[in-house]
């Protein structure tokens, strides 16, 4: 028998704090970066209570978006891409995203052009790197499928 499915969240008393929470990698680390930006909903608004998951090998960062609907981690620079995970109210699963830190990534020829800019973090700032997230309406972020995820690739 099937589970149905529920929207995620609000569930954040039991997820978070959470003791790394967005300094997934150390403030020394030679490869450390900042990634950081706003989740908006349709209607361009921020999204406050959204909760966001990095993962990079060997590496994990959680962290929840503010009032403002912002965010930020400290990581280290990936090779590719940093997959970001977010929950947020009214989902009933999350939804999977990638934040390139280069737009000459070869998957990028993949994706729609207009849809592309999506895709890649702008910097803004030493080892600094700004990556909104627009849940839907014009300028949505792209979301992939992630069943089956079986890792980074290039």
């Amino acid at each position: 028998m099937l589970t149905p499915s529920q929207t995620v969240g609000p569930f954040y008393g039991y997820a978070l704090p959470y003791a790394e929470g967005p300094f997934v990698a150390p403030e020394d680390h030679p490869d450390a970066i900042e990634l950081h930006g706003v989740v908006t909903d349709g209607a361009g608004e921020p999204v406050p209570d959204a909760l966001l998951e990095i993962c990079q090998p060997g590496l994990f960062g959680r962290c929840p978006t503010e009032a403002d609907g912002s965010y930020r981690f400290r990581t280290a620079r990936p090779d590719a891409y940093i997959p970001v995970l977010v929950f947020a109210r009214g989902l009933l699963k999350p939804v999977w995203t990638r934040a390139y830190l280069d737009d000459e990534a070869p998957f990028l020829a993949q994706v729609d052009p207009l849809r592309r800019s999506t895709l890649v973090a702008s910097p803004s700032g030493e080892r600094s790197y700004r990556f909104d997230i627009r849940m839907r309406g014009d300028g949505e972020t792209v979301f992939f499928d992630h069943t089956g995820y079986a890792g980074p690739e290039a």
